[in-house]
């Protein structure tokens, strides 16, 4: 990888992180009196996103799955361990399971995908 490249990666992980904070931070979120994860729909689209990006900068699979297991260590830890000790994700909430769902899921099908490409081509 190119210095350049190292940049890019860095700023993938911390974006990483940041996506992962904001999506914990309004997962709780209504609209009216119903329950509204918009957050669990972008991590659908971000976290993808963000590992076809590293995956193009590397061809290494530690590189390309990176953003997702910075995302996912994120997530886990902040939402058990939330500031001033609340529990952001909550065992028997569907909305957690959804967020998990809806952003790693997505993700590993990318990460199989570009190293699939590789491994054909």
């Amino acid at each position: 990888m190119s210095p350049l490249d190292r940049v890019v990666f860095g700023f993938l992980l911390v974006d990483a992180v940041v996506l992962a904070l904001v999506e914990l931070l309004f997962l709780p979120s209504y609209l009216g009196t119903v329950q509204f994860p918009i957050t669990a729909a972008v991590a659908a689209v971000t976290t993808p996103l963000l590992v076809a990006e590293a995956a193009r900068l590397s061809p290494r699979r530690r590189i390309a799955g990176a953003p997702l297991v910075v995302w996912f260590a994120t997530v886990m830890v902040f939402g058990a361990f939330g500031p001033g000790g609340d529990l952001v994700l909550l065992g028997n909430d569907w909305r957690t399971l959804l967020l998990i769902g809806a952003g790693a899921l997505p993700s590993a099908m990318m990460l199989g995908v570009v190293l699939g490409k590789r491994a054909r081509g």
